[in-house]
C-alpha cells in the first residue's frame, strides 16, 4: 500500500472536508476576476454564478470530495451543449468553425475526467447521485436554452464559473499545506490521465485541476469576448496540462 493510502471507505468520505477556519476562508474568498464585467450580459452572468456559488456553499462547502462530484457533472455540460450548437450552426451556415467545436468537447471531456478522479477520492452516498442526476437534468436544459439565446453570455457564464473553481481549488491546496486535509496518494485514474508519476499525491491532482480549469477560464472569456466583438485580450491563456489521449488505461 502506497503512503498515504486510505482504505477505510468512511474516511475517505472525509479527507476533503474542511474545519470551521477553511469554512470562513471559502465564506469570505473572492476569485480574482479575469473579465471585469461589462453590460447586462456580463452583469448577469456573474450575478447568476454569485446565486449558484451560495448554492454550493450551502450543501457542500464541508465535503470538498462530494462537492466536487456533484459539481463536476454540472461542469461537463457547457461545453458539450456549446459543441453541440456550434457544430448545428457552423452546419446551417455552412462555414468552418474556427477550432471551438474540438475546443469545447475536450473541455467536456475533461471535466468528465474530473468527476472520474473524486469518485475515487469521496465515494458518493446514494442521495448525492440522486441530486447529480436532477442538478444535470435542470442545469442542461437551462444552459441549452441560454446558449441558444444568447451564447456570449453562456460563455461568459462559465468564465465566472471557472473562476469561483480555482478559488475552491487554491483553498484545497492551502487545506493540504497547512495540515488539515491529508495528502493521500493520488488515484490510479488521475496518475494515468494526467501522466502523473506514480508516488504523485492528492496535491499535484489538485494542481492539475486547478490548472485545467484556468485554462478553461480563459478560453470561454475569450470566446465570450470574441462574440461581443471586443478586443482580443493580450493576456495569453493559462497553460494547459497534458492528458493522456487513450482513456482506456485509466480505469
Amino acid at each position: 500500500m502506497r503512503p498515504g493510502r486510505v482504505k477505510d471507505n468512511a474516511m475517505v468520505n472525509k479527507i476533503l472536508a474542511p474545519d470551521e477556519r477553511a469554512l470562513d476562508e471559502e465564506k469570505d474568498a473572492e476569485p480574482v476576476i479575469h473579465h471585469e464585467p461589462k453590460g447586462f450580459s456580463d452583469r448577469f452572468a456573474l450575478g447568476f454564478t454569485k446565486l449558484l456559488r451560495v448554492c454550493a456553499d450551502t450543501f457542500f462547502a464541508k465535503k470538498y470530495g462530494h462537492r466536487a462530484i456533484v459539481l463536476e457533472t454540472v461542469a461537463a455540460v457547457p461545453g458539450m451543449v456549446g459543441a453541440t450548437l456550434q457544430h448545428l450552426r457552423c452546419l446551417r451556415e455552412m462555414r468552418d468553425d474556427e477550432g471551438w467545436i474540438r475546443t469545447l468537447m475536450e473541455e467536456a471531456e475533461n471535466e468528465r475526467m474530473h468527476l472520474m478522479t473524486f469518485i475515487e477520492v469521496a465515494k458518493p452516498t446514494y442521495f448525492e447521485r440522486l441530486v447529480v442526476q436532477l442538478a444535470q437534468a435542470v442545469f442542461y436544459i437551462g444552459f441549452f436554452l441560454l446558449y441558444l439565446i444568447s451564447s456570449r453570455t453562456a460563455h461568459r457564464v462559465v468564465g465566472y464559473f471557472e473562476e469561483e473553481a480555482v478559488i475552491s481549488y487554491t483553498l484545497y491546496l492551502k487545506e493540504i499545506d497547512e495540515g488539515r486535509s491529508p495528502n493521500v496518494a493520488a488515484p490510479a485514474i488521475a496518475i494515468h490521465y494526467w501522466k502523473l508519476p506514480a508516488n504523485a499525491t492528492l496535491r499535484d491532482l489538485v494542481l492539475k485541476v486547478r490548472a485545467d480549469e484556468a485554462h478553461h477560464r480563459d478560453v470561454n472569456h475569450g470566446f465570450a469576448s470574441t462574440l461581443a466583438r471586443l478586443p482580443a485580450s493580450t493576456v495569453p491563456s493559462a497553460p494547459y496540462p497534458p492528458h493522456a489521449t487513450e482513456l482506456g488505461g485509466a480505469a
